[in-house]
């Protein structure tokens, strides 16, 4: 009772003050698995994340010790750590991998990718939306959601990844009705979110994530079209990306100039919901822009506020082949990149007031009030404890 007394208190008071857990709440507490999401930072203030990187191609592979070594590279901490739950392998919840990014004191980011193999540009057979809406699914979702729900922390997860990019097969490029597959996209991601609220994983921040281009860039295939609903969505998120292979030409987009274009779309969207930056990077090696170059004007138009509702930010701290010549590699990974490194750490170091590298939560409870939370310090049980358009597309495509 009495946490559930703190619970309201805190759901009326948290626009105000922020909300703590108390240090010596139990880690299995009711109130905490069950009603605590990913809180907003306040405007100005942005959260560092990160897909660290791994070795198969298929991001869902990462590793502590890879996690370890970006946030040594770049000084810095991040509150979420990104990565992909690929349905052709498992349908299980990632516990092993969530479990010890948590541990680590960050949130996990979880891609749901019901998809039929980490190939690009072909139909789905299997994991179809025709399926999905059809129930087809329903029990392993179920059981991913049970899951979710049993791990007993704030979770943040994305159905979908660059809807709007036509190497996804979710796309609507990929049914002859090509309208008819955009909504019925928006009908498969309501329902994969309905059910896992119905099984009482209320632990789950929902992430709406397209790419800052549409491609193709006809009407349909407009990123507006395929959002589910705001009583769906928590955040809206986007992918911009400078060069992705040496062999990129003129001209190189920087950021300023993608999300300058996709940000105001963000915004007349979904206004009341706050926009990421989910993942943006830039190549080595290509003769147009160097990537230390690209992420240091980045960053600073990120922490001079350029765009208000932004409210965090991801590297794809990345490494693959394009072809058989290594010459055309991308290579995004800090690892790899000291300059690269050095421009992060030397900007996240001077806007570090600006940086939230610990996760920040809110209440979730029924018909809690919009805003921000206003706590800086990471909170106590679980996470205190430690001090192409895109790669997607361009991977498996051979540029």
């Amino acid at each position: 009772m009495r946490y559930l007394l703190w619970g309201l208190a805190c759901w009326m008071l948290w626009g105000l003050t922020g909300c703590y857990i108390p240090a010596s709440q139990n880690a299995a507490t009711p109130f905490r698995q069950s009603t605590l999401l990913m809180a907003t930072p306040r405007t100005g203030q942005y959260y560092h994340g990160v897909y660290p990187g791994g070795t198969n191609g298929e991001e869902d592979d990462i590793t502590l010790s890879g996690q370890t070594l970006y946030e040594s590279l770049v000084g810095a901490q991040t509150a979420w750590v990104y990565f992909s739950n690929n349905w052709y392998t498992s349908r299980q919840f990632p516990l092993a991998t969530a479990s010890w990014i948590r541990a680590h004191g960050a949130v996990p980011y979880i891609r749901l990718m019901l998809r039929d193999s980490a190939d690009v540009d072909f139909q789905y057979t299997v994991f179809t939306l025709q399926a999905i809406n059809a129930g087809v699914f329903d029990a392993d979702l179920r059981a991913w959601a049970d899951s979710a729900r049993a791990f007993g922390s704030p979770l943040i997860v994305e159905y979908g990844t660059e809807c709007n990019g036509s190497w996804f097969g979710w796309n609507g490029n990929w049914v002859k009705d090509h309208a008819a597959g955009v909504a019925a996209f928006a009908a498969a991601y309501r329902h994969i979110v309905q059910l896992t609220r119905k099984e009482g994983a209320k632990n789950i921040t929902w992430v709406f994530h397209v790419n800052t281009d549409d491609d193709p860039d006809v009407s349909w295939n407009h990123f507006e079209n395929y959002y589910p609903g705001d009583d769906i969505i928590d955040w809206v998120g986007v992918s911009c990306y400078g060069a992705q292979t040496p062999l990129d030409t003129p001209p190189i987009p920087r950021l300023r100039d993608m999300l300058d274009a996709s940000y105001p779309r963000l915004q007349a969207m979904a206004p009341t919901k706050p926009v990421f930056l989910l993942e943006f990077g830039n190549t080595a090696n290509n003769p147009y822009m160097q990537p230390e170059t690209w992420a240091n004007d980045a960053l600073t138009d990120i922490f001079a506020n350029r765009w208000p509702n932004l409210a965090g930010f991801s590297w794809w701290n990345e490494r693959f082949s394009n072809d058989d010549n290594p010459a055309h590699d991308t290579i995004m990974r800090m690892q790899d990149l000291p300059k690269l490194a050095q421009a992060f750490q030397q900007q996240l170091s001077a806007h570090n007031a600006q940086l939230l590298t610990r996760p920040q939560f809110t209440p979730n409870l029924p018909s809690r009030k919009a805003g921000h939370a206003l706590s800086t310090a990471a909170i106590r049980n679980p996470y205190a404890g430690r001090p192409c358009p895109t790669p997607n597309a361009c991977r498996r495509r051979g540029r």
